[in-house]
């Protein structure tokens, strides 16, 4: 399914939340940027908590991504988010126990495909086989799927152009969307969402973070 790429700007690096998260949302609230989340390590839950609600008041959609592999973190990542009043569920590897507790709680869900491991996460798997995975879950009434494309030790264009076209829902391809380049890539894939964390700390766009979250917003018309 073909959108236009909306950027997520993710306060982490390395895959891991700053601990200056609330304060870097502070200095960039009015950038142009509408999504925004975070990882579910290391920051305490009172601060994710008081940073999503901070997000909400100026009007941002809010996503949580949790890098777990095994179904009790994956469920605890899952009751985090409802925890925390976040929009939308990126990450885990999809497990029924919480696919049903999303539903449940009203929480939408965007899993991983493929075999993950690793922090940061190394995708590995066959690009039809993970288009095959991704049908089974919709059946299963997921939302969408959280895309390692630039994390694949494949071919990642393959992969993103591949599995956007064929999978009838929301597609976040996230992680290592590092340059222009790469954007033209994603304005290609064209998926519903993708995310820049790392990118904007280590200034891979050149200039404060909230002039590169502007820089990208502009270039892929994220308006």
């Amino acid at each position: 399914m073909n959108y236009h790429p909306q950027l997520i700007v993710m306060l982490t690096h390395n895959d891991l939340t700053v601990k200056n998260a609330y304060e870097v949302f502070d200095m960039c609230k009015h950038s142009k940027a509408k999504f925004w989340g975070f990882k579910e390590e290391p920051l305490p839950l009172p601060q994710m908590k008081s940073l999503y609600t901070y997000m909400k008041e100026y009007g941002k959609t809010t996503f949580l991504e949790v890098v777990a592999y095994t179904e009790k973190e994956c469920l605890k990542g899952a009751k985090m988010a409802v925890e925390c009043g976040c929009d939308i569920l990126i990450g885990t590897m999809f497990f029924d126990s919480v696919n049903q507790f999303c539903k449940e709680n009203h929480l939408k869900y965007m899993p991983f495909v493929g075999k993950i491991t690793n922090r940061p996460s190394i995708l590995e798997g066959n690009i039809e086989e993970m288009i095959e995975e991704a049908h089974r879950y919709l059946e299963k009434g997921v939302y969408g799927f959280d895309l390692l494309g630039y994390r694949y030790t494949g071919d990642s264009i393959a992969l993103n152009k591949k599995f956007v076209s064929s999978v009838d829902a929301p597609v976040c391809i996230a992680g290592s969307i590092n340059s222009y380049k790469r954007l033209d890539e994603i304005k290609e894939a064209a998926p519903w969402t993708f995310t820049i964390g790392s990118a904007f700390f280590e200034n891979k766009f050149s200039g404060t973070f909230s002039e590169q979250i502007d820089k990208v917003c502009q270039y892929m018309n994220c308006f």
